[in-house]
């Protein structure tokens, strides 16, 4: 049986959407895009490369794997993450996409997302990360499917937005399993499902 890992960055308020760029993400009117930039450094880029190092398998939501086949599935200058997201085996859960041809390695699911992503996770293979899909990942979580959270909490609030854990999550318990703060005060923490 494969594990689910989720790595997601949020706010202190929970919010993880629209990280990267102002245009990532503005459904429901979100003005705070690229609201993480000014956060990273050498200590969030070696723990994010810790993870890049184990080779895996990856679930996808739809807007999650169109914006990374576009950043790092083009990308042209070598770097460890688009050699390790393009070598990964991307299982994109979506009802609307008919084609996933645009990035190598990737693999559409169709139907119910929770009997789909259980049936995978039953399988032998390697284990499974997600990375962003907040939508996704909510659906898993309420059905009990995520093994493993890396949360990287930034030290900001963002008063709105799609959050981690919205909505009808189940009492839920984790053991904290490493923590590391980096130099802008990211707390980057791994909890284990009890």
């Amino acid at each position: 049986m494969r594990s689910i890992t989720v790595t997601m960055n949020i706010a202190l308020d929970g919010v993880a959407q629209g990280l990267g760029r102002p245009d990532e993400d503005t459904r429901g009117g979100f003005v705070h895009g690229g609201w993480g930039q000014r956060y990273q450094d050498d200590v969030m880029a070696a723990e994010m490369a810790k993870g890049m190092s184990r080779p895996g398998d990856m679930l996808l939501g739809r807007r999650t794997w169109q914006d990374f086949a576009m950043i790092w599935g083009k990308a042209t200058r070598p770097n460890p993450y688009s050699a390790h997201l393009n070598a990964a085996t991307k299982y994109v859960v979506s009802t609307t996409l008919t084609e996933v041809d645009a990035w190598q390695n990737s693999v559409l699911v169709r139907g119910d997302a929770v009997e789909q992503v259980a049936r995978l996770k039953a399988e032998d293979g390697a284990d499974l990360s997600i990375i962003g899909s907040v939508r996704l990942v909510n659906t898993l979580h309420a059905a009990g499917l995520v093994d493993e959270y890396t949360l990287l909490i930034h030290p900001l609030t963002l008063g709105g937005g799609l959050r981690l854990f919205d909505g009808a999550a189940p009492l839920t318990e984790f053991e904290l399993i490493s923590s590391v703060t980096t130099t802008k005060g990211v707390i980057i923490a791994r909890y284990l499902r009890r």
